[in-house]
C-alpha cells in the first residue's frame, strides 16, 4: 500500500515522538530479565526466562554463580557461566548424609559421586540447618555438580541471578 506523501510525514514524526516513550519501559523490563540459552545436560529445558526480582521458594529454578574453585575451573574454564538448578532446599532445612546418600529433612533427595568425569575428586557438601538467604540446589542428573558437593555448597543470595522459567 503507498501512501500518499502528506500522510507518511505524520506517520514518521509520531514514530519518532512515540519511539523514547516506548524505549523507558523496555529499558526498565530487560535490567530484570533475561532470555538464556542452556548448554548443560543437567537440565531438560534449553531456553529459560530469568527474572531476576522472582520470589525464591522450593521447586525455583534459580542462576547462580558457581563458587571459585580448581574443580570448576577445570571442568567449566575461568570465566564459567552461571549454573542453573533447582531449588531442593530452603533456609530452615535440615541437609544430611549417610554413605553417598542425601536427605533434606529425612527425604532422600540425591545419590554423591566420589569424582568428577575428569576423575577430579569431590568433597561431600554441606550439611546441617540451611542458613537464611541460602539454598540447597540440585538436579536429577546424577552428574550434575550442584549442592551435595563442597565444591558448591549451599548456594547464597550474593551469588543468585535470579529465577528462571523454563520456555523451550
Amino acid at each position: 500500500m503507498n501512501l500518499p506523501l502528506r500522510f507518511k510525514r505524520p506517520l514518521l514524526l509520531l514514530g519518532v515522538v512515540l519511539m523514547p516513550l516506548a524505549w523507558a519501559p523496555l529499558d526498565a523490563f530487560s535490567k530484570n530479565h533475561a532470555f538464556l540459552i542452556n548448554a548443560s545436560p543437567s537440565l531438560p529445558n534449553w531456553a529459560f526466562w530469568l527474572d531476576k526480582d522472582a520470589q525464591i521458594t522450593r521447586d525455583s529454578l534459580i542462576f547462580f554463580e558457581p563458587p571459585k574453585s580448581r574443580l570448576v575451573t577445570s571442568h567449566f574454564g575461568k570465566e564459567p557461566q552461571m549454573f542453573g538448578k533447582r531449588v531442593l532446599g530452603i533456609p530452615g532445612d535440615m541437609v544430611s548424609h549417610e554413605g553417598d546418600q542425601v536427605f533434606i529433612n529425612g527425604e532422600p533427595i540425591a545419590t554423591r559421586l566420589d569424582r568428577t568425569s575428569l576423575g577430579i575428586a569431590l568433597t561431600q557438601g554441606p550439611q546441617g540447618e540451611i542458613p537464611e538467604g541460602c539454598f540447597y540446589a540440585g538436579t536429577d542428573h546424577p552428574r550434575g555438580l550442584d549442592s551435595r558437593y563442597a565444591e558448591i555448597g549451599f548456594v547464597c543470595a550474593r551469588q543468585i541471578m535470579g529465577s528462571g522459567r523454563a520456555i523451550l
